[in-house]
């Protein structure tokens, strides 16, 4: 009982800290509500066009730290807690099942925050946050398909797509040796950010879709000040 009891906990705990919403209180500290300006989505992409590069950055570093600490950190702070499920006489597997457990629900909790109504981010930067705690190589990869795709285009959501397409390619060939579970993990997350990007796709097929250019985040930028400036 006090084993499904610790799991759960744990699990509401990584849920509860991936719902913090970083873009948004980040956004308000320059006096901006992101809701209300650019997508009005709280994810770091429209902080960066918004409110600015550098608010940006440290949304999309808060939004990794989301995945990463229970990813990462969780398994390795209850490895002497009793839990639920697969022996601890196995660490490596068992830490990699915690870690995309407890990963998989900061995810949820960016996705779904119970603290804005459950209407949340897209999940790029903290699925990027937990594959480096428990899959490197293949966040390696998929960051290079990131880039490579962002600076072909400069549409941010077909670089988020490609990567959550190709990021579980990458996990069944570089650990379906060690069994299943880490890759149809990859697979199931790979499809959320694909579909959580719908209205993107949407945009995309119609002409729609903001592309990233430097001149223009300024100028966007420059408008949210105005409106700040009439508030």
């Amino acid at each position: 009982m006090h084993a499904w009891l610790n799991g759960f906990g744990l699990l509401a705990g990584a849920y509860l800290l991936g719902a913090i919403p970083s873009g948004l209180l980040i956004a308000r500290l320059r006096g901006v509500d992101i809701r209300a300006v650019g997508s009005k989505n709280i994810g770091a992409t429209n902080v960066f066009r918004c409110v600015g590069q550098g608010w940006g950055v440290l949304t999309f570093l808060c939004d990794a730290l989301k995945g990463l600490v229970p990813a990462w950190l969780f398994p390795l702070l209850v490895s002497n807690v009793p839990l639920p499920g697969p022996s601890w006489d196995n660490p490596a597997e068992a830490a990699a099942l915690w870690g995309l457990l407890f990963g998989g629900a900061a995810i949820l909790g960016h996705n779904f925050p119970v603290y804005l109504g459950f209407k949340g981010g897209k999940g790029v930067a903290t699925s990027a946050g937990m594959l480096l705690g428990v899959a490197p190589m293949a966040m390696g990869i998929g960051l290079l398909v990131w880039l490579a795709l962002f600076l072909t285009t400069r549409y941010v959501s077909i670089a988020s797509i490609g990567a959550a397409v190709l990021v579980p390619a990458a996990g069944w060939w570089l650990y379906a040796g060690g069994g299943w579970i880490v890759p149809a993990a990859l697979t199931v997350l790979g499809l959320l950010v694909v579909v959580r990007h719908r209205a993107n796709l949407q945009r995309l097929r119609m002409g729609t879709e903001h592309r990233f250019q430097m001149g223009k985040e300024k100028g966007q930028r420059s408008a949210v000040s105005g409106q700040k400036s009439e508030q």
